[in-house]
Parts: C-alpha cells; sequence; structure tokens
C-alpha cells in the first residue's frame, strides 16, 4: 500500500467529492479502512473522507465520520463543510442544531457559517432564529459584508419585514446585484407587480435571478403575454442564459399558475439547451427533468407528464415523487401502484414516496392496497408518519370506514394534527356520521378557532339532519364572530390572459355574454338530463333561488367564458381555489358531452378530467 501516501489519497477523495464519484470514494474508504491508514495519527484523512461524504450528499456517513473525529483535530472548515451540507440536501433543523453546538463548543464562527445560517432561516422562514442571527452578526461587526447582508435581508424578505429589509440595503456602501435582488424579490412578494416593476427597472443590472423573479411575478398574477415578452428580452436581448436552477424555478412558476404556454415554451428551451455539448457542465437534466414532469402534471396534462418520465435517461427518487404526485392528483390510482414495483428496482423509496401512494389510493377507492402500502413502510426503513397517517384516515374515511379511521387515528404515535382531523370530519360529512363529527369538530376548533370550512361542514350536516334549530345557531355565531366563507374562485388562461370568476360575479367585461351563454348551456343540459343539486346548500332561501345560485358557481361561469371564446372540441382547462361541489361535477360531465368537449378542472385537492359524459374520478373524490 505505499503507492497510497497520505496526500495522495486526500487529493483523490477531493477530485471524487468535486465530481460527484460516489462510488469510487467509497472504494477508496474501503481500501483505505482495510489497509488502517485511515486510523493513522495525524493523517488527517478521517477528515477528507468526512468531507468527500458531506460533499455527495451521505449525510448519514458524514455525521458518523464527523463524530469520529477528535475535536483538537477539527477546523471551522469541518465544522462550516457540515453546517452547509445540512442546509444543501435539506437537513435544515440538522443545520440549526449544529449551529448551536458550534457557539457551545467555541468554535470560530466566521461569515461563511453565518450565511449559510441565515440562509437555513429563510427557507424556514424562521424570524426568531433569524433575529439571533442579526444579533451575532452586529456583534461580530459583520454588517459591512454584502455577501452577510443579503443573507440577513433574505431572511427578513422571506418573513415579510419589508421594511427591515429596506433598512438595511439603505445602509450597505456597496450593493451588489444580489443585494438587488433580494430587495426585488422582497418588494414582489410583498408589495405587488407594480412596485416590483419599478424596482426591477431601477436595478444598475440584472442577473439571471432577477429576471426570474419578474417572470415568475407575472405568472403568478396571471399575465402570460408578458411574462412571454420579459422572457424574450431576457435570452435574446440580454443575452442572459437559462441554467438549470432558472428553467427549474420558470418551470415551478408555471406550475403554481397553471400556465402550460410559458411551459411548453421553457420546455422547448430546455431540449435546445440539452442539445448544446459546451453547455453540460452547467445543465442538470434530471433536475430539469423533474421539473417538467411535475410541471406538466400540475397544469393538468397527464399525458405529456408521463411522456417526459418516459423519456428520461436518468431518474431519482425525487423525480419518481413528481410523477406519483402527479398521477394522485389525476385520479390513476392502478397506474401508480402497477409502477411501484418498477420504481423499487431503480431507487429506494422516500416518506414522500409512500406520501403520494397512499393519497392515489385515497383518491381511487384503493383500501386493501392502501393498507398493504402502509404496512410497507417499516419494510423499506421507514416510519409513519403523521402525513402517511393524514392520507390512511382520509383512505378509511371516504371508503365508509369512519370507523376504523377513528381508530387509526388514535393509535397515532404523535398527536394528530389539523390535517388528519379535518379529513376525517369531511368523511364524517359525507357518510351522515354526525356523532364522530361532533367529537372531532371540538378538537379542531381549538386548533384553528377561525377555520370556516369546519363550521359550514357542521352547519351542512346539521341541516342535512334536519336541526334547524342548531343551524341557526351556528351561522349566527359565524357571522357575529366574522367568520365569513372563503369565497369560490375559478380561472381559466385565455388569448395569454388569465380570466377569473366568481360565484355571482358580474364584474367580467362580457358578463353578459357570458351569462347569456350560461342560460344556453343550462337549458341544453337540462334536456340532457342535468337536475341541480341543491342538497348541499342550507340557505333558507326557496328552491328556485337556490337553483340559481348553483348556476353561478364560478367553474360554469369560467366554462361558458371558455366556450365562448375556443373553437369546438378545443379542451378546456379551468383552476378553482375549493372543492369542486357535487352539482357542477354532475353539470360538468354533461357539459363534456353534449358540447363534445374535454373540460379539466383542477380544484384544491385533485383533477377531474370530464370526457364524454364521465369523469376521470369515477365519480370517487
Amino acid at each position: 500500500m505505499k503507492w497510497l501516501s497520505f496526500q495522495k489519497s486526500r487529493l483523490l477523495l477531493r477530485q471524487c467529492a468535486r465530481s460527484s464519484f460516489l462510488r469510487p470514494g467509497k472504494e477508496l474508504h474501503a481500501v483505505l479502512t482495510t489497509s488502517g491508514l485511515n486510523k493513522s495519527p495525524r493523517s488527517y484523512l478521517s477528515n477528507s473522507l468526512f468531507q468527500f461524504y458531506a460533499a455527495s450528499g451521505d449525510m448519514a456517513t458524514a455525521q458518523k465520520l464527523f463524530d469520529e473525529i477528535p475535536l483538537s483535530e477539527k477546523d471551522n472548515v469541518d465544522w462550516t463543510t457540515l453546517l452547509s451540507s445540512f442546509s444543501r440536501y435539506g437537513f435544515l433543523l440538522d443545520s440549526m442544531k449544529l449551529f448551536v453546538e458550534m457557539t457551545r463548543k467555541r468554535v470560530e464562527i466566521d461569515d461563511v457559517s453565518l450565511v449559510c445560517l441565515l440562509g437555513v432561516c429563510a427557507k424556514l422562514e424562521d424570524l426568531g432564529f433569524g433575529v439571533q442571527g442579526h444579533g451575532v452578526v452586529v456583534k461580530m461587526g459583520l454588517l459591512t459584508s454584502v455577501k452577510v447582508c443579503n443573507a440577513l435581508m433574505d431572511v427578513y424578505g422571506k418573513c415579510g419585514f419589508v421594511g427591515e429589509v429596506k433598512r438595511i440595503f439603505e445602509a450597505l456602501d456597496e450593493k451588489s446585484v444580489v443585494s438587488w435582488t433580494v430587495v426585488l424579490d422582497t418588494v414582489v412578494k410583498w408589495e405587488g407587480l407594480e412596485r416590483g416593476r419599478e424596482v426591477f427597472d431601477e436595478m444598475p443590472e440584472r442577473n439571471a435571478v432577477a429576471w426570474t423573479v419578474m417572470v415568475a411575478g407575472y405568472l403568478g398574477a396571471g399575465f402570460t403575454g408578458e411574462a412571454l415578452e420579459l422572457l424574450a428580452e431576457m435570452v435574446f436581448r440580454c443575452g442572459h442564459d437559462l441554467n438549470f436552477v432558472t428553467l427549474c424555478s420558470m418551470l415551478s412558476a408555471c406550475a403554481q399558475s397553471g400556465n402550460l404556454v410559458v411551459g411548453r415554451w421553457v420546455h422547448v428551451y430546455a431540449l435546445k439547451k440539452a442539445m448544446i455539448v459546451e453547455e453540460k457542465e452547467s445543465y442538470d437534466p434530471v433536475m430539469v427533468g423533474t421539473a417538467l414532469v411535475d410541471m406538466y402534471a400540475k397544469c393538468g396534462n397527464i399525458d405529456s407528464s408521463m411522456k417526459v418520465f418516459r423519456l428520461m435517461h436518468k431518474r431519482n427518487v425525487v423525480t419518481w415523487n413528481a410523477m406519483f404526485s402527479g398521477l394522485a392528483m389525476h385520479g390513476k390510482g392502478r397506474m401508480l401502484v402497477d409502477m411501484f414495483s418498477e420504481m423499487v428496482r431503480e431507487v429506494k423509496p422516500d416518506d414522500l414516496t409512500f406520501t403520494a401512494v397512499l393519497s392515489a389510493c385515497s383518491h381511487s377507492g384503493m383500501v386493501e392496497e392502501g393498507w398493504r402500502c402502509f404496512q410497507n413502510l417499516r419494510f423499506y426503513g421507514l416510519e409513519p408518519k403523521v402525513d402517511h397517517y393524514a392520507c390512511m384516515v382520509d383512505l378509511l374515511g371516504r371508503a365508509g370506514r369512519i370507523e376504523e379511521a377513528e381508530i387509526l387515528m388514535k393509535e397515532m404515535q404523535v398527536p394528530p394534527n389539523e390535517v388528519v382531523l379535518g379529513s376525517l370530519l369531511g368523511s364524517c360529512s359525507v357518510h351522515g356520521k354526525l356523532e364522530i363529527a361532533e367529537r372531532i369538530k371540538r378538537e379542531l376548533v381549538q386548533m384553528s378557532p377561525g377555520n370556516t370550512e369546519y363550521q359550514i361542514l357542521m352547519s351542512n350536516m346539521y341541516a342535512a339532519g334536519g336541526r334547524s334549530d342548531i343551524v341557526d345557531g351556528l351561522r349566527g355565531s359565524m357571522r357575529n364572530g366574522g367568520i365569513r366563507k372563503i369565497p369560490g374562485m375559478s380561472s381559466i388562461h385565455m388569448n395569454g390572459s388569465v380570466h377569473r370568476f366568481s360565484s355571482g360575479d358580474r364584474s367580467h367585461p362580457r358578463m353578459k355574454e357570458v351569462y347569456f351563454k350560461l342560460n344556453e348551456v343550462i337549458e341544453r343540459i337540462r334536456s340532457a338530463g342535468y337536475v341541480p343539486d341543491v342538497s348541499g346548500l342550507v340557505s333558507p332561501c326557496d328552491l328556485e333561488d337556490k337553483e340559481q345560485a348553483l348556476c353561478c358557481h364560478s367553474e360554469k361561469l369560467a366554462v361558458c367564458f371558455g366556450l365562448l371564446e375556443t373553437k369546438p372540441r378545443t379542451p378546456l382547462h379551468v383552476f378553482k381555489n375549493l372543492r369542486i361541489c357535487q352539482d357542477c361535477h354532475s353539470a360538468m360531465k354533461i357539459v363534456s358531452k353534449v358540447y363534445e368537449r374535454e373540460i379539466i378542472i383542477r380544484d384544491r385537492n385533485r383533477f377531474h378530467q370530464f370526457k364524454e359524459g364521465s369523469c376521470s374520478c369515477s365519480d370517487y373524490w
């Protein structure tokens, strides 16, 4: 083993870390262990091994090796390496705990470790820890460091303290492009797009992140034309390259806003970029491919999402999770379960994988498959988390097995949260389990006294049970407490703009045409068998008024506008902020048949694909 000197070993490990060569690095670790070289005093090979694993993202091994290094042989570079690796690979709380340990053991804190800590606080939106970090910055006299102040501004910006961001920014003698970009991101998020554009225009220099912030802002506000115009200016006139991080940010914004037009533009750009050999070092095909899978799924095009997924040469667990989450949203439970065996041959499933599988089983009514999946968690070395229990409670509740769901909830290792309890309450409402619902509601009111949904669900249950005295009292207390129902809002992308409608809306400039079309649609679907379902309304008004209220629901208005604006047989994509009601669900099935249209509605929980008189959810949602 003379050929393998300490210096050569450290050099090889550094090269493996820089190039993400995990397997060769592990093989070298095995050689060093069997030869005993890594135990040689003052060789610092343990430090190099630890840094290799930390850089490669194997944080469990990195932590183990770090703990084995004697305190006297650790310097602040080792501590900072572990701190930044925890942050980079998503172990944010571990990163914060390590910083506390560093201060207790009097490890030298420098600007690098502070920037890392503040980055973690920004990601977690932890203002309390961020303020403490601010105190350390002041104590160490680092308010002159632009990098530290940028990280500090990011913490306050993520937490909504716009004034504090501006105060730190104005106090900087030297303002970098990053400083301006942090201010821009803060202003767009908290003061709006118009004020954000003013900051953007004032910037002496703009980087790709600043352009991305503005494009994402326009996408979020529904200004497709402006977003595309800005993208073109960014790429073609200013010569800014979209690297994989920027591409993924753009695709994420498209996914959240449901903007398929810009999403496809970014996809074409990504394909062209992937073909340029010289740029492959700045391009991560797995990360971009995963973002595309997620974008197409969330924009309602699950077929394109699957096509991108199948064309990817390399996939990781995040890619599989994105595909599984998309299938779950679209009610493709059987397809997802069939793909699970394929996944485990390729990657190891994690907590999010099982959350997606259980969610898909829940939306598809696959109770036995869901139970098997839940019981398999420990087989893959995972412990059931609150999200897994929430999915199982939802699965059993939807299937009408309310008592089983309640028993499972009581067996949880951790107290049930609002999601678990809310899911069970919703199931009680569907299946008329008033007694259990009253127990659940008492717990929910303590957790979230101002939540309107639980109050309204209970009001509907009492109304269905003929308890009008309780309904009146409950509605009165809601009014007196200032509790108002969240209004239903639906949006539809049309001709480069987003058109938004609320229930009974009269504000749209073409509302007269929309209501004229609505009357025609209602008349045609009534002839085809549509009967308004007023059972979900607790209003004291008469039957005719209830039916009129149902006709004016936001998704019906959005679909009517789509029918006006598009050619026959063009698919319509509608996005709604709340769960679609039973009446609209029934109506959309008939509309899809009568008008020969595919209508895709993304509500708060999932996608509904209406086609030829049926829905992809098979009426199970």
